[in-house]
């Protein structure tokens, strides 16, 4: 059921741009309205590769500290996202990017995201054990496999031809 309803938002998105398209080309003429949407697309392209940067460099400053960087991964997903919107022609896809890209919009998202999509997620993975955003129910990890342990901050892996490999490194 949910699928569907996906899938119905992400048609809607192109019939809009569309449909939006034709009345802006209609008032300001095809060639400037050409013009705006590879002037829009442009522009944020440039946004996104300098908050990929800042976000990157924030990942790298969280992993140097030994934290772990979840809200930059999310901003990573979300840029990625502002990218294929901003690559997109049209005037809808280019707002939608726009408000995945500038911080001030994105960071809301990403919170809405956590806590409607990650979370609930993370506690259909592991059982109900999840609260505030951070693994309770203990030891492996859900998306590491059963073969993976944390032992004194330091993930372990066991296999079958060695007594534990130690992935901290």
């Amino acid at each position: 059921m949910r699928t569907r309803w996906i899938i119905v938002l992400l048609l809607l998105i192109p019939l809009s741009d569309a449909l939006l398209l034709v009345p802006v080309a209609g008032e300001l003429g095809y060639l400037p309205t050409v013009a705006l949407v590879v002037l829009t697309g442009l522009v944020g392209m440039m946004l996104v590769r300098a908050e990929g940067r800042t976000t990157l460099r924030r990942i790298q400053q969280r992993l140097a500290i030994g934290e772990l960087p979840a809200n930059q991964l999310l901003d990573g997903g979300l840029l990625i996202a502002a990218g294929a919107f901003l690559l997109t022609p049209g005037l809808v896809t280019d707002v939608l990017g726009f408000m995945l890209a500038i911080p001030v919009t994105r960071y809301p998202i990403r919170t809405v995201i956590k806590r409607y999509v990650v979370k609930p997620y993370l506690d259909k993975q592991a059982d109900g054990f999840v609260s505030g955003g951070v693994w309770t129910g203990g030891f492996p990890y859900p998306d590491e496999g059963d073969d993976v342990y944390d032992v004194d901050g330091s993930s372990y892996r066991f296999d079958d031809d060695d007594a534990g490999t130690d992935r901290s490194n």
